[in-house]
């Protein structure tokens, strides 16, 4: 048998939140296998119909929980907004908290419902689309299989990287993260026309749970006036004054009140201030107290606001350091509008690339537990599975923003320039 020929038959499955170029993914996915005279199975709203699965109770239907992809399906699709398959934030490795529960039948169950129901529709391949928390879904079924008999059959196992945060580790960026930025920049540059309008502030928070990618990219081509992401939670803005401690809510307020005063004495009576949403993951426990938080511990970031917490503390700060005069400064959060847009050129392009990597990976290569990656000019890369998930938790490592590096020098560069950008302006008023 040549390398390759034991895959005749793949199955897609696109998990988690929505991003810009998921369908360019998708549909370069099963073209290229499509072409190849190889079968494709989309199935529908990521893991959630294959996680039921049972072979009596809780069957899989063609239409119904996943469809048999003809080229009609896919083809003119790549530049069309949302998730084709439609998704879901499903987790069949929920329960497994660390290898040992991989031996675990109760804990292994949905793993077991997902084996099952692939190898029960014949399916040989299986391409998995989404972020960290997918990538740790399809790294346990690689492990999951490796615990079965040797006779057992085996579905090889191929990741793509998706994430509009653009905190993967093993590839340079992501699809959907460019669109996500440009749709955002946009907004913040409609909002800092506002806040000149109005001699006020924004205080706007974005997506960004765990690194500050998205939030530093939206600032840098938004033009904002400052950019605050988790990557700069230091001793000066924690509670107990070292890097680990908790997020101290007033110095943070500080930090941007330092900011517009700067401004102000400069001439500058408006702008905008973006901050990571994974800020929130820093505060104090009696800060966040009341907001819910999932399977793994996670806050609900939407239920913090973060963007309204600081910019209320940021004016009650800069009116006593001014002696009584109110500034206004207007908090808002971004991100949803995003994941559906449009997707830009270069998303689509990184996209199809990746989607058109899980066929070589799959047949050319002959890889199984591989994470599919793109570097320099859309040149493809398979980074072992292993690489990327810690071995004790079993959790996707994520990419931060150095401080060391050039796009975090790049950031701050461009904030002291925006306090000198306004060289003349009208009588604009400094109190609201």
């Amino acid at each position: 048998m040549r390398k390759g020929d034991h895959i005749r038959r793949v199955a897609i499955v696109f998990a988690g939140g929505p991003a810009p170029a998921a369908n360019a993914v998708i549909s370069a996915a099963a073209v290229s296998f499509m072409e190849d005279g190889r079968e494709v199975l989309g199935f529908f709203h990521g893991y959630s119909n294959l996680a039921r699965y049972h072979p009596t109770t809780s069957r899989l239907l063609p239409d119904q929980h996943y469809r048999v992809l003809q080229q009609r399906d896919v083809r003119g699709m790549r530049n069309t907004r949302g998730v084709q398959l439609g998704t879901a934030r499903t987790n069949p490795g929920s329960e497994v908290r660390g290898p040992e529960d991989l031996d675990d039948p109760g804990r292994t169950r949905s793993l077991n419902a997902v084996y099952t129901g692939l190898v029960d529709l014949g399916v040989d391949g299986l391409i998995s689309i989404g972020g960290d928390g997918t990538l740790r879904s399809a790294n346990l079924l690689v492990e999951y299989q490796r615990r079965l008999p040797p006779e057992a059959r085996k579905v090889a196992v191929v990741h793509l990287p998706k994430t509009i945060d653009n905190d993967y580790r093993g590839i340079d960026f992501t699809f959907g993260f460019f669109t996500a930025v440009d749709v955002m920049a946009k907004e913040i540059e409609n909002l800092r026309a506002d806040a000149a309008a109005t001699s006020s502030w924004f205080i706007v928070e974005t997506m960004g749970r765990k690194a500050g990618w998205l939030s530093y990219g939206v600032a840098i081509a938004g033009e904002a006036d400052l950019v605050l992401a988790v990557e700069d939670v230091d001793a000066s803005l924690t509670v107990d004054g070292t890097d680990g401690g908790a997020l101290d809510l007033d110095r943070l307020a500080e930090r941007i009140v330092d900011s517009v005063l700067s401004c102000e004495r400069r001439g500058k009576h408006d702008g905008v201030v973006v901050l990571a949403e994974g800020l929130s993951e820093r505060l104090p426990d009696e800060v966040v107290r009341g907001a819910s938080r999932d399977e793994y511990g996670q806050l609900s970031l939407g239920e913090v606001d973060l963007a309204r917490l600081v910019s209320n503390r940021a004016m009650a700060i800069h009116q006593q350091r001014t002696g009584g005069r109110r500034k206004k400064m207007k908090p808002l959060q971004l991100g949803y509008e995003s994941r559906c847009a449009p997707p830009h050129a270069f998303d689509v392009m990184l996209g199809s690339q990746l989607g058109i990597g899980a066929y070589r990976a799959l047949v050319e290569e002959g890889l199984d537990a591989h994470m599919v990656s793109v570097s320099g000019q859309l040149d493809l890369h398979y980074v072992p599975m292993n690489k990327l998930i810690d071995p004790v938790s079993l959790l996707a490592e994520n990419r931060f923003i150095g401080r060391e590096s050039d796009l975090y020098r790049l950031a701050r560069f461009l904030e002291e320039r925006a306090d000198r950008r306004d060289e003349w302006s009208p009588g604009r008023r400094s109190e609201d």
